[in-house]
């Protein structure tokens, strides 16, 4: 599938489901990792991951489809459009979107540990994948002071 066919396709499933016209661009983007699409808010323009279709076939894809455009209608129509909205969950639910989608298998979608900290009291380690101050913070088990080993 191509982005004409994309475009065709997100067209299709808003006239379906949303009885509303898309009036703007949706397209493949490869460099999305940890998300199946998204919905711009500044340009209205929906991405989407082709890895999707790829590992999982259309019925995902659709689903995906289903989600972005639910962000897509609920924010032009000024209501919640955030995953947290009940606007948003009802929506969802109505039109059968998915409310997350399927890692890919492959994909990293954490970050590897890259700093140890450990305590000067009671000597507990803590491992972190982003740095931390540790004047900000201290020891969670004896509330001793933290140092970068």
């Amino acid at each position: 599938m191509n982005d004409e066919q994309l475009q065709r396709l997100t067209e299709r499933l808003s006239d379906l489901y949303f009885k509303k016209p898309f009036r703007h661009q949706t397209r493949f983007n490869s460099r999305l990792r940890t998300t199946g699409g998204r919905y711009m808010l500044a340009s209205h323009d929906i991405e989407i991951n082709p890895k999707h279709e790829e590992h999982f076939g259309r019925e995902e894809l659709k689903s995906i489809i289903k989600h972005e455009l639910c962000h897509y209608h609920l924010h032009l129509e000024g209501k919640g459009y955030q995953h947290k909205d009940k606007d948003f969950k009802h929506l969802l639910k109505k039109v059968g979107g998915s409310r997350h989608c399927q890692t890919v298998p492959g994909m990293r979608r954490t970050l590897p540990v890259k700093y140890y900290y450990q305590c000067e009291g009671c000597g507990h380690v803590y491992p972190r994948k982003r740095a931390m101050d540790t004047n900000r913070y201290v020891c969670g088990v004896c509330s001793g002071k933290l140092k970068k080993s």
